[in-house]
């Protein structure tokens, strides 16, 4: 199982938010380069990154933050935030970002995620965070009427790399990982899965790893690596990743 370490962006900072509510951020780090770094020598193979700002904005705000980033550490690096159109993907894949993840466009454009994964083979993933099962777009600030396996099926046989779902309800709140809906959601598709939101310590991915669903490829940690209630070299030996 692959473990993603989260820098999320707010106004240039590494944060993290309750409820992708964005006056509920805490800083954790000004310095969004050193926290890769630090993430890059704890042993992670991958980052996973969101620019907050540009998901409410619909266009890239932290082009800066993520740019240092990527010049900071040779690790793969996948995106989400903002990123709307072909331009915006091209600009981003050609910058250097390993993989983008596509979440209000998965709704509002899915020929766009379609077309462009066929462009670009492995390096496109969909964005699927689900409110009480229904998917949510628009930086989360609004909750459409279509359910989470809905939108994910639409993507079958696309030549998307994989489906990033977030459980809402429990992101940067500690509560622990969805196990029994992102296994559910894993289950119905052949695309593989990440699983996002509510890790709250190593039990969170003992629980994914005893699902035993080959389809969950990775999972992504944010505020409890921050905090310290998940210690880095215990987690990635947990996961086979040392």
């Amino acid at each position: 199982m692959i473990l993603f370490p989260a820098i999320d962006l707010k106004d240039g900072a590494c944060v993290r938010l309750k409820r992708g509510e964005m006056d509920e951020a805490t800083v954790f780090n000004t310095d969004p380069a050193a926290q890769a770094r630090t993430f890059a020598e704890a042993g992670f193979e991958y980052l996973h990154c969101v620019d907050l700002n540009g998901a409410f904005e619909g266009k890239s705000a932290n082009s800066d933050a993520i740019k240092k980033i990527r010049a900071a550490v040779e690790l793969p690096i996948q995106l989400g935030g903002g990123i709307r159109d072909r331009a915006g993907i091209e600009a981003w894949l050609a910058a250097g970002i390993t993989r983008v993840i596509l979440g209000t466009a998965a709704l509002r454009d899915p020929a766009l995620v379609k077309d462009a994964a066929r462009a670009f083979p492995g390096r496109i993933a969909v964005g699927i965070d689900a409110r009480d099962g229904k998917v949510a777009v628009e930086g989360w600030a609004e909750t459409s009427k279509m359910e989470a396996v809905e939108l994910a099926k639409r993507f079958e046989d696309a030549g998307v790399a994989a489906i990033v779902f977030t459980d809402i309800a429990r992101d940067g709140m500690l509560q622990g990982v969805n196990v029994e809906a992102t296994a559910a959601l894993a289950n119905a598709v052949r695309i593989p899965l990440i699983a996002s939101g509510g890790v709250a310590g190593i039990g969170d991915i003992e629980r994914l790893m005893a699902a035993q669903v080959p389809n969950i490829l990775g999972v992504i940690i944010g505020r409890a690596l921050y905090d310290g209630r998940i210690d880095a070299q215990a987690v990635l030996a947990l996961a086979g990743r040392t």
